[in-house]
């Protein structure tokens, strides 16, 4: 690996990471492209996903603080927020299906899943569901408060999100819309739930690195590693701004282009 791969790496994380348009099925597509594999390609996706969930955790520090503060608070049984209190339930039981998805399925999922033409048909059908999503949201806009059992909803979304190819920001944000959330609301939610997870997910990784053998260029993934976390601090803060006013149809696009391309490729080149 060399410093543009690590850069281009890095950056195809830190923008695909938290927009709808998959970052585990953009690395591999990239990774393939690349030919980054064995244990620098491992090391590469742990450290990644460390590197894009500490950008989450600074960009929401303010709201990560009132959460630890209403868990606190409870347990001391003390008075708190209802409403910070519910977020805080909706998001633990959230991570409960794509922990237990994620336990089972991942060998599986990385040996027979992780391919360029598999990554393509479920982009394709991503971006179908993203349409039936807006396609509702349009005709039944809804604003309801989020509760604990909307929480575990959205959670089962998350839990499909393992396989390549399906955003995991893009099906959580969709099942949030889909269960009467706004759009902006669905993010927000999207977004905090990706931190126990991703951390889950780079800590695996990091284990099935130190089993594995064979020498890690540490200092370029490092470099991508950094490249990563700035550019998905930026990208969180444009998404939030752009979900606000606009709808996932530019990324619906994006997501069917983009199979019809790696479809095309596998198939006649």
């Amino acid at each position: 690996m060399n410093w543009i791969e690590a850069v281009i790496l890095g950056l195809v994380q830190g923008i695909t990471e938290f927009l709808p348009i998959s970052s585990s099925g953009h690395l591999v597509l990239f990774q393939n492209w690349l030919q980054v594999e064995g244990v620098d390609g491992l090391a590469y996706t742990a450290v990644l996903h460390f590197a894009t969930v500490l950008a989450v955790i600074t960009y929401f520090r303010s709201d990560i603080w009132s959460l630890v503060q209403v868990g606190l608070r409870k347990l001391g049984r003390l008075p708190v927020n209802q409403k910070d209190l519910t977020l805080l339930y909706a998001l633990i039981v959230g991570t409960i299906p794509a922990a237990v998805a994620g336990l089972f399925l991942e060998t599986v999922i990385d040996k027979y899943l992780s391919v360029p033409w598999v990554v393509a048909i479920f982009l394709f059908l991503s971006a179908i569901f993203f349409m039936y999503a807006e396609w509702r949201y349009y005709l039944y806009p809804r604003e309801k408060e989020l509760a604990v059992k909307t929480g575990w909803l959205i959670g089962l979304f998350q839990a499909v999100a393992i396989i390549p190819g399906i955003s995991r920001s893009g099906s959580t944000i969709a099942g949030g819309m889909l269960l009467g959330m706004t759009r902006y609301e669905s993010t927000r939610f999207s977004f905090l739930l990706a931190i126990p997870i991703t951390l889950a997910a780079g800590a695996k990784k990091l284990l099935d690195l130190l089993q594995a053998e064979g020498q890690v260029n540490w200092m370029m993934i490092m470099v991508g590693a950094a490249v990563a976390y700035i550019t998905a601090l930026l990208v969180i803060h444009f998404f939030l701004r752009f979900i606000r006013r606009y709808t996932l149809w530019p990324f619906v696009w994006y997501s069917l282009i983009l199979s019809g391309l790696v479809i095309y490729v596998y198939l006649f080149t």
